[in-house]
């Protein structure tokens, strides 16, 4: 079998944000798989904010893969329940072998399992079909709990998270506005995802625009980005809005990775939360992981159908990891962002 090639972080300080060097490519021996385990071969790496934190808070194991959530093939196996040729959700990480199940290390309530690939593409568990998809349900229609005809504005509208929650509340009967980048991004949220309006951040008029797209207020706010974004929405928040924040992507830069400008954040809507009796709930996805298949028996058919749309941005080779993960955080990605480092035997490659 051919050597195990891997991106890990570099020693020393990590910096603010990605850089050329904050990542360094190894190469070992491929593992063997002991009792309780599995040799995996990563097919897909999905790239995703949070995995920023992991690495500035140098959570992950020293000089093991930059942690990522995966889908893999496995190779060999010891595992019950788990055969060669099998597909699995996990998290290999930034490699393309590594094992899974005893003593290999994941976040805990990254749970792996076995792929159905009738259910949809094997790339979309992790996506639209797996933690995107489950921290979309959880927080618009298990936190959020919309009511027909009120509006709502999702922010970072185009990406991974974003253009599911937005067309959950669209199956709700919900006004349904987003915030997103660049005219392309707002034209596909528009015309392919089925929002109402989508205005621009780039915008110099943005709250000015925001205002104009949501005529009667906003009662729902699905955040994903903080900053600017974050003081356009706030003076047209009704009484009794709810506001989930998921998300603070204009602040992972930050020294404290986004910590004292989310409680900056708070503070600066204070008054208009107390005054307007709004709820505001951070949204952590970890502790919906037992709703997974709850989501999955009512996101997946409406995937299969077409009633919700979902895009993905798939760069190809290992070596363009780090490269795809600095402009991810940057914004100019489109769509879920995942890299593919081996062929997808469900598409006929191999």
């Amino acid at each position: 079998m051919t050597r195990n090639r891997y991106w890990t972080l570099a020693d020393g300080h990590v910096p603010s944000w990605p850089q050329k060097d904050t990542f360094v490519l190894k190469e070992d021996e491929v593992p063997t798989p002991g009792a309780g385990q599995a040799l995996t071969r990563t097919i897909y790496v999905s790239l995703d904010p949070y995995q920023w934190y992991y690495k500035r808070e140098r959570t992950e194991p020293a000089g093991a893969p930059c942690h990522a959530r995966t889908v893999s093939q496995v190779i060999e196996s010891r595992m019950d329940g788990i055969a060669a040729g099998d597909f699995v959700f996990n998290t290999n990480g930034w490699t393309e072998y590594a094992l899974m199940g005893e003593g290999a290390w994941r976040p805990s309530y990254m749970v792996p399992r076995k792929l159905d690939p009738s259910l949809g593409r094997i790339s979309q568990a992790v996506g639209v079909l797996g933690m995107l998809g489950l921290t979309a349900y959880a927080g618009m229609d298990l936190m959020a709990t919309p009511k027909a005809g009120e509006t709502v504005v999702v922010s970072a509208a185009s990406g991974g998270v974003g253009q599911i929650a937005g067309q959950l509340a669209k199956q709700r009967n919900l006004r349904v506005v987003g915030i997103a980048g660049r005219d392309a991004k707002c034209q596909f949220v528009t015309e392919e995802l089925g929002f109402d309006a989508c205005v621009s951040h780039l915008s110099p008029t943005l709250p000015a625009d925001l205002a104009g797209a949501c005529p009667a207020g906003v009662d729902v706010y699905f955040e994903n980005v903080g900053g600017k974004v974050f003081e356009a929405v706030l003076p047209l928040v009704n009484q009794g809005a709810r506001m989930i924040i998921c998300g603070l992507i204009a602040h992972y830069g930050d020294e404290d990775g986004g910590v004292d400008r989310r409680a900056a954040l708070m503070k600066l809507g204070k008054p208009i939360f107390k005054a307007r009796n709004i709820t505001v709930k951070n949204l952590w996805v970890s502790d919906f992981a037992d709703f997974h298949e709850e989501m999955l028996a009512y996101v997946a058919p409406l995937v299969a159908t077409g009633k919700i749309k979902y895009r993905e941005d798939i760069r190809q080779g290992l070596e363009t990891i780090p490269a795809a993960f600095a402009e991810m955080m940057r914004g100019d990605n489109f769509g879920k962002l995942l890299v593919q480092v081996s062929p997808d035997p469900t598409l006929g490659q191999g």
